[in-house]
């Protein structure tokens, strides 16, 4: 590749030790002959950061160069992208976040996000924000931030909240795996082949993992009276998926189950995947007990199935630098790359991000950061106005957001108080608000190590 033909570009990737995040993004920029640059990889694990500085230059035939760098100034001055990417705390301050509650009777399907453990993981996340937004002012106060650490909306309104003018932006590929479910639905149905997931045109609303479409073509033709014909074919599930005796085969696969029950009831597309989606309801509906989760068609994320996926990617990370295994240059489906390139205005792009409401859904509050499409385009990323959220869709949606906001709030000002009132008003916190107090606090004992800030 001729790196003086290419555009160049400065990257800061706080969380830069990642082995999964990272590894996609590595394989993404050395697939784009358009773009070449360096990225600064910070990380609190500043030996992961060096292991990836060595996997990225590993790369062959590449336009970027990597360097593990000590500081967030390192990292960020001269940025023109930051990305985001981190994991507040470890896998075992995970396991209590999502198994804790099971004591309690309240079951999560991925705890990152929203209920018990999406409040925890946001109180442990939100102070690192802040020190991060302040870095960002400090140093890259022109930079764009694509955020893709979870819970995604209370990071993002973090960023927001401690520095206004900045330009960031939180991303999700939920909405993708809903376009290409529309691609299958249109080859069963209607026998179309050759499909890509970008010709489905989608209008999404909502917040992020509990985002809504409302309407939806392909080619002009709408795709609303086909899908309905396409959930009611299949509201028992599509089974793709051979799950046999072990249950921890079925950590990240559903049937789409929930995302038609949810169709069926409120006639608009839910766009996540349907565990994400089972937490944003009500406990009793698809989370009541793991048999009713099983007979959903989707299953609970042990944290310890993270775990030894974990160690596995550890070892893959030893095999690439010691070279006895070769890097993968397979494109990651994500768009982080293709929104780069549109903000430097090498192209225009149309897809779904995570910003502050600015009116883009009018029943929202202004500064809620809401999931809609935006146009990206030389230095700008424009939210579209995506209109009303309709009925119980918008009831449910709020009370998620108004947690969301209480959440905040109370991490800023580092009281305990908000965000035991949100995690007692929590649609999976079924039981008692005394024993939902209780719960809370066994939480925040498990977890002390990050929370010393908290009164």
């Amino acid at each position: 590749m001729d790196v003086t033909t290419s555009r160049q570009m400065k990257i800061a990737y706080i969380g830069g030790g990642s082995k999964a995040w990272a590894w996609k993004l590595m394989s993404d920029l050395a697939t784009d002959p358009d773009i070449a640059g360096e990225v600064l990889l910070y990380d609190i694990d500043f030996e992961a950061a060096q292991r990836n500085e060595k996997i990225g230059n590993g790369i062959e035939a590449q336009n970027f160069r990597y360097k593990a760098v000590q500081s967030l100034k390192d990292a960020l001055t001269g940025a023109d992208f930051v990305v985001i990417s981190i994991l507040p705390g470890t896998l075992q301050d995970m396991m209590s976040d999502v198994h804790t509650p099971e004591e309690y009777g309240i079951y999560q399907s991925v705890g990152d996000s929203t209920g018990p453990g999406g409040i925890l993981r946001a109180m442990r996340t939100i102070p690192m924000y802040v020190e991060i937004a302040q870095a960002i002012e400090k140093y890259a106060p022109r930079a764009w931030v694509i955020n893709y650490t979870n819970p995604m909306s209370m990071c993002t309104d973090t960023l927001y909240r401690v520095f206004p003018k900045i330009k960031a932006f939180g991303c999700c590929h939920e909405v993708f795996g809903t376009q290409k479910l529309m691609v299958s639905m249109l080859d069963e149905m209607c026998g179309y082949k050759n499909v890509s997931r970008q010709e489905i045109r989608v209008n999404v609303k909502g917040i992020n993992h509990f985002t809504w479409i409302d309407a939806a073509s392909y080619k002009g033709m709408d795709l609303f009276p086909l899908y309905l014909e396409f959930a009611k074919k299949h509201r028992d599930g599509i089974d793709n998926h051979d799950f046999g005796e072990d249950d921890s085969c079925r950590m990240y696969s559903f049937k789409q189950q929930v995302k038609f029950d949810l169709f069926l009831r409120y006639g608009l597309v839910a766009a996540a995947g349907d565990r994400h989606l089972a937490e944003f309801c009500p406990g009793s509906w698809y989370l009541k007990d793991p048999e009713t989760v099983k007979s959903w068609g989707f299953g609970i994320t042990p944290v310890s199935e993270r775990i030894k996926e974990y160690h596995k990617r550890l070892e893959k990370s030893d095999a690439l630098i010691q070279g006895t295994r070769k890097f993968q240059m397979d494109v990651s489906g994500e768009e982080g790359v293709a929104q780069m390139k549109a903000i430097m205005g090498l192209s225009e792009l149309v897809t779904n991000v995570n910003m502050p409401n600015r009116g883009q859904i009018a029943n929202i509050p202004l500064g809620r950061v809401v999931e809609t499409n935006a146009h990206f385009s030389s230095d700008k990323v424009v939210p579209v106005i995506a209109g009303d959220l309709p009925g119980v869709p918008h009831a449910m949606t709020m009370r998620v957001s108004d947690n969301y906001d209480v959440v905040v709030t109370s991490c800023l000002k580092g009281e305990f108080e908000g965000c035991l009132r949100a995690f007692q008003n929590d649609p999976l916190v079924t039981i008692s608000p005394d024993k939902a107090e209780e719960l809370f606090f066994k939480m925040v004992n498990n977890t002390k190590k990050y929370l010393g800030q908290y009164k």
